[in-house]
Parts: structure tokens; C-alpha cells; sequence
């Protein structure tokens, strides 16, 4: 089978490698589509995921969709050629942070894609059943690839504490924050800031829903959400950014008693954010770790909105072309909104 590593910043090499054998309780599939996250670029782009270093050679993807191969011993249900969406996370479902349900905070969990777990940039997986769920009809496979992003701006809402009438601004709108604007507006919220340096994504926040759009190249963010909420700020920030400064404009913009809520990761090993603005306001900083049991809710959603959240999907790239596809995405050439990268 083929597989894509990445060797070192800015460069892959794809290889030949045998797929790994099936065992008990387990599922061999063949891999389709696979997005690119924001955590891929990073790895990419600096050799790092915030304080994490990389571990070069390493295979990364986790946003995947395939069709069964095999089946392994103990397995039923599933037979070959069914379509399925792949969690990249597995559990050990005995640790304290599982057992209260907390399953992201696993101590001992797998996260395929992360360190020396090999992610779903090769052409075949064996995974344990639990982390196959069946694609609904009308879902296209590379349009699948939305599940696991969406799923975590699904688990970011959890913090928002949103009510129906509320503001809220959204910071950074690739994938994910203009998922998360989408969500917002499902949720009522009545008006949504979408800030972004990016025309076009600021135009997929537009897509999305967002009711005001600002370029923070052109103009102070903080100062133009104070400006147009009568200086209140509004209820819920979400940063999906988390760089050049975002993390301070939150805290500024975020109303008395708000909530600000910081999905993307930080570049910087130690970020600095504007502290004594969420003291005097007392305003909690929330984190978001992937997500935790919204994959379903997620799918439900695919479903009943294909028209609507598929087009997110903007590019497609073979995986002989993976490398310039990250080199794109990083530039942000060609109006990309979610790059896909097609293995079968």
C-alpha cells in the first residue's frame, strides 16, 4: 500500500509499506478521502503542535471516510464495501477521565495522526470496530471528511453557554471557525462577528451565516465589536485562530460575564492573552481538546444539511500531490477552504 510521510518541515515522501494485519475485534478498510487539519499544517508548516515537537517520520490525517475491506474475528455487522466514517481516537475506557465520561482526556489514549501513532495518509487501516460509523446516504465520501471538525466545533459550543438572542464573534474562519459559525446560528444565536486577514474566508464565514465580517489587516477587531455592540462586547468569543493577537482581542471583546472559548492551538509554546480583562470582567478562559462524543450529532448533521455544509469542501488532491496541497493550504492560495486528500 502507499503511504505519505512527512519527513521533515515542508516535505513528504510517500512510500510503500504492507498493510497491517487484521486481528480480532477489528476492521481492515480502505481509505477514500482524508481532510487536512489545522493540527496537520502545524506539524508542516513549524515541527510543532503547540509545545509538542514533532516525531519525524510521521503519517498524519485524521479526518478520514473509506469502505470495508475485511473483517476480523468477533466482528459482525459490517461487511465489505460498506462505507464508514473513521475516528482517529481510541480509548482505553478505564482511566478516570473515561470513566467520567471525559473520553478526550483519556490518559492512555491513541490518537492516530499524533506523535508515533501513523494517522490515515495510507492507502489501508486496520482499527479497532468502535472506530467505524456508517455513512448515511446522500453523504458523499469526501464531503464525509467534515465529521471530525465539525464534531469539534460542536464540543466548543458546550462552553459557549449559548442562549437564542445572543452575540457572538468568532475568530479565524477556516474549517472550523466557519463550522463554528454555522453551528452558532443553528444554536440562535442573532449575531455572529466573523474575523479573518483572508478574503475568501472570510466569504466562507458569509456562507456560513456570519452577520458582520471583519478584516483585522484593516482594522482593529476588538475595537469594531465594542464599537457595533455599544461598547457591551458580546456574550461568547471563540477563537479558532489563536495567533496574531487574537487571544487578546478575545479578552477585549468579550462582554462583562462572557465566555471566551479558544478552539484553535497556539503557535507559541506560552501564549500571552490579556488577563486582567477577563479578571475585571470575570470572564472564564475555556480550552478545547478535539472533541468528545459529538461525532454522531455530527453525521446528523452532515445529513440533513449536504447542500449546505458540503461545499465546504473546496479542493481535492491526489496523495502523490499531498505535499503542495499543505504548501496551498498554507498560503492560503486558490481560495482553499477545506482541502481533501484522495487516496482511492
Amino acid at each position: 500500500m502507499r503511504i505519505a510521510k512527512l519527513i521533515s518541515q515542508h516535505r513528504f515522501q510517500i512510500a510503500e509499506a504492507a498493510p497491517v494485519d487484521t486481528g480480532p475485534g477489528e476492521i481492515q478498510v480502505r481509505v477514500h478521502f482524508c481532510g487536512i487539519c489545522g493540527s496537520d499544517l502545524h506539524n508542516f508548516s513549524e515541527g510543532l503542535v503547540g509545545d509538542t515537537p514533532s516525531v519525524y517520520p510521521m503519517v498524519l490525517g485524521h479526518e478520514p471516510t473509506g469502505t470495508v475491506i475485511q473483517t476480523g474475528a468477533g466482528v459482525s455487522g459490517w461487511q465489505p464495501g460498506d462505507r464508514a466514517f473513521l475516528e482517529p481516537a481510541i480509548f482505553c475506557y478505564h482511566c478516570p477521565m473515561c470513566r467520567s465520561g471525559r473520553h478526550n482526556l483519556c490518559d492512555n489514549i491513541r490518537f492516530l495522526s499524533a506523535g508515533a501513532e501513523p494517522g490515515y495518509f495510507r492507502d489501508i487501516v486496520s482499527v479497532p470496530e468502535h472506530c467505524l460509523v456508517p455513512i448515511p446516504p446522500g453523504v458523499g465520501l469526501a464531503e464525509g471528511t467534515l465529521f471530525e471538525p465539525l464534531a469539534v466545533a460542536l464540543h466548543s459550543l458546550r462552553f459557549a453557554d449559548l442562549t437564542p438572542g445572543v452575540s457572538a464573534a468568532v475568530f479565524g474562519c477556516g474549517p472550523i471557525g466557519s463550522l463554528t459559525v454555522a453551528m452558532l446560528k443553528m444554536h440562535g444565536v442573532r449575531r455572529v462577528f466573523a474575523v479573518d486577514p483572508v478574503p475568501h474566508r472570510r466569504e466562507l464565514a458569509r456562507a456560513m451565516g456570519a452577520d458582520v465580517l471583519i478584516d483585522p489587516s484593516q482594522t482593529d477587531p476588538s475595537k469594531e465589536i465594542l464599537a457595533a455592540t455599544g461598547k457591551r462586547g458580546v456574550e461568547t468569543v471563540l477563537d479558532c485562530v489563536t495567533k496574531g493577537g487574537s487571544l487578546d482581542h478575545a479578552c477585549i471583546a468579550v462582554a462583562k460575564g462572557g465566555r471566551v472559548v479558544a478552539t484553535g492551538i497556539p503557535s507559541d509554546a506560552r501564549p500571552m492573552i490579556h488577563f486582567h480583562e477577563l479578571r475585571r470582567k470575570e470572564v472564564p478562559l475555556f480550552n478545547v481538546r478535539r472533541s468528545n462524543n459529538e461525532t454522531h450529532l455530527a453525521i446528523e448533521l452532515l445529513a440533513e444539511r449536504p447542500a449546505f455544509l458540503g461545499p465546504m469542501v473546496t479542493h481535492r488532491a491526489p496523495l502523490e500531490n499531498i505535499e503542495r496541497a499543505f504548501a496551498d493550504l498554507e498560503a492560503y492560495k486558490d481560495g482553499v477552504g477545506k482541502s481533501v486528500v484522495q487516496l482511492a
